[in-house]
């Protein structure tokens, strides 16, 4: 069997809806790792926004987050976890969730520099996957954008 070129096999795997399939399943991870950094102890998030590249962000995440950091952890946390379930339940459940994770990706970039490190990279796999989720569930519209 002739193995297939990495374009066939992306497009295979936007067809079987796996791109989906694989970030849920990190959201839920991603979801667990906030748990247990509330439960662990919340100091861990104290300098999350020290970079930030706007100084009101930084100010925000100290005077908001930090004020209640175990409730805003918790919410994060959920927040993750809700987003990897919208993807991995599919269909027009996945539509929210994948305007969800790019969301989340592009308020990242506002941490600051070493954010975009992640975001970038992590947009550029999330925004086709996302597009091809709509063409899957819109094939009838194939000539229109996107």
């Amino acid at each position: 069997m002739a193995q297939l070129h990495a374009s066939e096999r992306t497009r295979r795997a936007e067809q079987t809806g796996r791109p989906g399939k694989i970030t849920g399943c990190f959201f839920l991870f991603t979801g667990g790792i906030h748990f247990g950094i509330v439960a662990a102890g919340t100091e861990f998030y104290r300098h999350f926004a020290d970079e930030a590249l706007l100084p009101f962000i930084t100010v925000a995440w100290h005077e908001v987050f930090m004020a209640n950091p175990a409730a805003w952890g918790m919410a994060l946390s959920f927040g993750e976890v809700a987003l990897g379930l919208l993807l991995l339940r599919g269909g027009g459940w996945a539509t929210a969730g994948w305007v969800g994770v790019i969301a989340f990706h592009l308020g990242l970039l506002l941490f600051g520099w070493g954010f975009w490190l992640w975001s970038v990279p992590a947009l550029a796999f999330l925004v086709p996957s996302a597009l091809a989720h709509r063409r899957r569930q819109h094939p009838q519209e194939k000539g229109r954008f996107p």
